[in-house]
């Protein structure tokens, strides 16, 4: 019998590879407005973005805050003329049609699908994530898919995990394990609901959050001697 029998997976960082569609979509918005977009403009965004995802996590604030503010600020901040909400709608129209699978994630969810109840637990935009997940196929290898926006609560919340745990048929907490690379959301949510936890660091960063981590890797390849 395998150690786990359920696998909740992130998506951004974890699957796929979120920065590269971001940084494709924001070019491309940019463009279509003939808006500059240097380096400058690329970190005040991200730090306003990074600044808002992380109210989100702690429940300060409404995703619809996080998506419908960040380019109205960060036009601000830089003195663009523009519409910040409209901005964003077309900005996420073209995250949805973008997706870059990380490294070795067809085969690694093609392989445990077969051995294992595989899920999707994500923070993102409903809209925008299922259209990735459909177009990389991902939404094929798993069971269901639990996107913040539509159950009302947000991973690290214990509600979030709570609601989805309902969910999913002959759960078996003990033998339930959640893979992301986010210390915030994937790691404390999986102690906040009470699961093991394995953090996808690729990059090899050095933990400075003050949460339990029970495996670490650096390639998805190296989950199958975890959870067989």
């Amino acid at each position: 019998m395998n150690k786990y029998s359920t696998i909740l997976f992130d998506v951004d960082g974890t699957l796929l590879d979120f920065n590269s569609t971001q940084e494709n979509a924001l070019n491309k918005v940019f463009h279509n407005h003939n808006y500059l977009l240097n380096d400058r403009i690329r970190a005040i965004y991200n730090e306003i973005n990074h600044g808002l995802w992380q109210q989100y996590e702690k429940g300060m604030i409404s995703r619809d805050k996080v998506i419908y503010s960040r380019f109205v600020k960060l036009f601000q901040e830089v003195g663009i003329d523009g519409d910040g909400i409209a901005f964003e709608d077309e900005y996420q129209a073209l995250l949805g049609q973008g997706y870059d699978l990380i490294s070795g994630a067809i085969e690694l969810l093609d392989n445990l699908s077969l051995t294992h109840e595989l899920y999707i637990v994500t923070n993102g935009v409903t809209k925008t994530q299922l259209s990735r997940l459909r177009a990389s196929k991902i939404d094929s290898y798993v069971k269901n898919i639990f996107v913040s926006e539509a159950t009302g609560f947000q991973k690290p919340m214990k509600e979030y995990f709570e609601y989805c745990f309902k969910r999913i048929p002959g759960i078996e907490i003990e033998r339930t394990i959640i893979v992301g690379d986010s210390l915030s959301s994937d790691i404390l949510g999986g102690n906040n609901a009470g699961i093991d936890t394995c953090w996808f660091n690729p990059k090899e960063e050095i933990c400075t959050v003050d949460v339990n981590i029970n495996y670490e890797i650096k390639a998805l390849a190296q989950l199958y001697d975890i959870v067989k």
